[in-house]
């Protein structure tokens, strides 16, 4: 047991409504006789991605002891909803499939398909080196004064004018809210932001709700030095296209 940050859900206040259950990327929360329920403390991460989406402020994030989140177990809870004989708890999840796992074919016209036309020669306009939280310095010294794009590492697959559109003119940092450790990110970040004198912080994700999760990592690490900073939120549909939200 140790502690740390964990989902609270009021059960007075909650008016089952499950836009949570669909915000908690790990499965977390489910819908039990019509009010939201943390399943496990070992799937919660602690992050928050399901706060902002309560219309009536159900959740809250709380400081207990708890089993440590899982990775490894989350991973095997969120298979199970794949498994048509598993207990369908989050029925309205997309069929149970968390969000950034449906599987869907895109406009066959998008550039990259067969049927695509060629597409026109351009030039990168990355300026660092690592890109990866995980390999970044704290002190690099691209990172003073920067103005720095954090960004999911599936938004540059899916958005064919990444570079001309929101790359240009920032210092690039890239990770995965979902599948990487996201309590080494915001440590990383709370360094980074510590060690310089950052001018604007722009984060970048995916449509899918476990990528939001990246800005809340933002906040945090924020949160953690003390810091009050603008975060310019850029949604990117799945189509590749900016998601006025």
């Amino acid at each position: 047991m140790t502690i740390r940050n964990i989902v609270k859900i009021d059960e007075e206040k909650c008016n089952g409504c499950g836009q949570c259950v669909t915000a908690c990327a790990e499965g977390a929360i489910a819908l039990i006789k019509g009010k939201a329920k943390l399943v496990s403390d070992t799937y919660c991460d602690g992050l928050g991605a399901c706060l902002g989406t309560c219309p009536t402020d159900a959740i809250t994030i709380e400081q207990r002891e708890s089993q440590p989140f899982d990775v490894e177990a989350t991973k095997e809870h969120l298979a199970a909803t794949l498994n048509p004989s598993a207990p369908r708890r989050l029925e309205h999840r997309h069929n149970g499939v968390c969000p950034s796992m449906v599987a869907r074919t895109l406009n066959p016209d998008q550039p990259g398909s067969a049927s695509a036309a060629p597409a026109t020669k351009q030039q990168s306009t990355l300026s660092n080196w690592p890109v990866q939280i995980k390999l970044i310095s704290p002190n690099a010294p691209f990172l003073k004064n920067a103005d720095l794009l954090l960004t999911g590492d599936c938004v540059p697959f899916a958005m064919p004018d990444f570079h001309t559109k929101v790359l240009a003119g920032k210092t690039l940092l890239v990770g995965c809210p979902k599948l990487d450790d996201a309590q080494f990110y915001v440590e990383k970040l709370a360094e980074i932001f510590k060690a310089n004198n950052i001018n604007s912080l722009t984060v970048v994700h995916m449509e899918v709700p476990c990528c939001f999760g990246l800005r809340r990592i933002a906040e945090l690490a924020l949160e953690k030095v003390n810091k009050a900073m603008f975060i310019n939120d850029v949604t990117i549909s799945i189509e590749g296209k900016i998601v006025d939200v």
